[in-house]
């Protein structure tokens, strides 16, 4: 018994000098290994953030570009370091547990304090080929979201959600049941799951997906519709290190795409839409690389069209650190409204 309350503090002291350790350097992450069979490691990164936004919109968001801008007469300068990221994953044996959060959870103001609330992006457990827990969509292609300075580059045309789910995963085929909402209907009577299928085919050359979505979408005036869409996306090398990603969504993809450019229902119809993302990666030195992107979405019952289009520049100063300079145009045509806006970055991963 003593030996084993030994072998506990031991494993406590060594537990507490890591963590001090973290305060005092920075490298690519942090790993401490607990036992033959536990580790925990910290992630993330630091970012600061300096935009100008001119025109007659802007992100909803005042932060990063989504697919929908306010109105008006825009000349807008703004710094935040809410996109700074922190996670943690816990691996016991064949268990993996993973939190992961931002900043962009709201409160404070810009008056005195500018402070902002940490806000959950992922929180999981995975054991074998299963997940559960709340993770990127397994509608959604990681590997196929441009770099941008501007956080994710043309979100108006990519698949982009985190939710809720439990996520079976055999090779390339992953299958899900994940979290309903009928976006701008009755959630209340969302009472069948999301159903989301996706294979993805690997290589040396890249990697290629195709998915299908069903929902069960209620409106407000009591109806239940189905909806369906699908998406083919992939991140293609090309010479060197660069590499070409391309996003193609359609059908009735709602709230899965272009972050609120089409919503799952108007009135009492389901929204149907169409989304291109193209984007490119150059190196033009081992430490000095750009990207050019174009993301357009179409909806046919709401008829809207947005358009996020950039060019960026990063500068890797040390493996950790790095500057990026980046300039575009957000366009609702729709609305005819669009802004130029310019953001420079510095970017220290943990």
């Amino acid at each position: 018994m003593g030996k084993n309350k030994t072998m506990l503090n031991t494993k406590k002291s060594l537990l507490a000098a890591s963590l001090l350790a973290l305060t005092a350097s920075a490298h690519a992450g942090y790993t401490i290994k607990l036992t033959d069979n536990d580790a925990i490691t910290f992630g993330g990164y630091l970012k600061a953030d300096f935009r100008y936004v001119d025109g007659n919109t802007n992100s909803i968001t005042n932060d990063y570009w989504v697919g929908l801008g306010n109105e008006g007469d825009i000349s807008r300068t703004k710094f935040s370091v809410n996109e700074t990221r922190f996670t943690t994953t816990y691996v016991h044996g064949e268990v993996t547990g993973y939190i992961g959060m931002d900043f962009y959870g709201g409160g404070g103001n810009e008056i005195v304090s500018n402070s902002s609330h940490p806000r959950i992006r992922q929180a999981f457990v995975k054991y074998k080929g299963l997940l559960v827990g709340q993770a990127w969509s397994t509608f959604v292609d990681t590997s196929a979201l441009a770099e941008g300075v501007d956080f994710g580059g043309p979100l108006t045309a990519s698949a982009f959600i985190r939710q809720g789910q439990i996520r079976y995963t055999n090779g390339g085929l992953q299958l899900s049941l994940e979290n309903p909402e009928s976006d701008k209907g009755d959630a209340s009577q969302d009472s069948m799951p999301d159903v989301v299928a996706k294979y993805t085919f690997k290589g040396d050359w890249g990697n290629v997906s195709v998915a299908g979505l069903a929902r069960q979408l209620n409106t407000l005036g009591g109806n239940s519709e189905s909806a369906f869409g699908y998406g083919i996306t992939g991140r293609i090398k090309t010479t060197g290190k660069d590499d070409l990603r391309f996003q193609y969504h359609g059908g009735e993809t709602g709230r899965y795409v272009g972050v609120v450019a089409a919503r799952d229902l108007v009135g009492e119809k389901v929204e149907k839409t169409t989304s291109v993302l193209v984007a490119y990666r150059h190196f033009w030195t081992e430490d000095l690389r750009s990207n050019v992107f174009y993301g357009n979405t179409t909806t046919d019952v709401a008829d809207a069209d947005r358009t996020h289009w950039g060019v960026n520049i990063f500068k890797s100063v040390t493996p950790q650190l790095s500057f990026g300079f980046e300039i575009g145009n957000f366009d609702m045509a729709d609305k005819d409204a669009d802004s130029n806006y310019a953001q420079v970055s510095a970017k220290f991963a943990l």
